[in-house]
């Protein structure tokens, strides 16, 4: 029999994934003040409803012994679950827009839909001169429902830099439709920085985080230190 404290235990479970992204069982029993045995049982209920899926623990660089941990990442299920912004009213909207207007429409509504980052973004700047801008970035994001986060690249993917991590994305669904969505945050994302960022992953491609590399720049005062 199911206790009932144990539901909003479960909600906290996702909750931690999604603002985490794909999350070990140490992981989430230290982020929540869990017994990993206590985690384990929540994480196979929510396998079992398919709000989650777990799979091996991506390894960068060399790898040790044994085999990777396993993760826990949300499936769309367990995605929808939480706000999204667009549904299928919204795509269909889109590739009427398409039809009647050509892609060039839909570029310019995913241009003007990113500029609302744009503005949180300079906002934020002005508040925090000190901060690291792809830090502002992370927060701007954030604010616009993307819960963002910032952590440094891991070794030998794209060099040196930083990694901003959407773990959710309210658009998901239409941007997997139209790429353009995705293109034009990207775009927004190198012009803000000021250098070239890669995109790596994106949940509207089935991945559990939206993955954007960027780079260090070195300059020349850089390389004498």
């Amino acid at each position: 029999m199911t206790v009932s404290h144990e539901i909003p235990t479960r909600e906290l479970v996702q909750r931690s994934i999604l603002q985490r992204g794909p999350s070990t069982v140490a992981d989430l029993a230290e982020s929540l003040d869990l017994t990993p045995a206590g985690v384990r049982r929540h994480l196979a209920q929510l396998v079992e409803d398919g709000l989650l899926r777990s799979r091996e623990q991506r390894v960068y660089g060399a790898r040790g012994r044994g085999r990777p941990a396993k993760v826990f990442e949300l499936t769309e299920a367990g995605r929808e679950r939480f706000h999204q912004a667009y549904d299928d009213l919204a795509i269909a909207a889109l590739e009427q827009l398409a039809e009647s207007a050509g892609d060039v429409a839909v570029e310019k509504l995913a241009q003007e839909r990113v500029s609302v980052v744009e503005q949180r973004y300079h906002a934020l700047r002005h508040e925090l001169p000190d901060a690291e801008p792809a830090e502002v970035l992370a927060r701007a994001l954030s604010a616009d429902g993307y819960v963002a986060s910032t952590r440094p690249a891991p070794r030998g993917v794209g060099g040196a830099g930083v990694q901003i991590c959407q773990h959710h994305c309210p658009v998901a669904h239409v941007a997997s439709r139209f790429p353009q969505l995705c293109n034009a945050e990207t775009e927004l994302f190198s012009e803000l920085l000021g250098v070239h960022v890669q995109r790596l992953a994106t949940i509207a491609h089935g991945d559990g985080v939206c993955t954007t590399h960027v780079p260090t720049v070195i300059t020349p005062s850089d390389q004498e230190a």
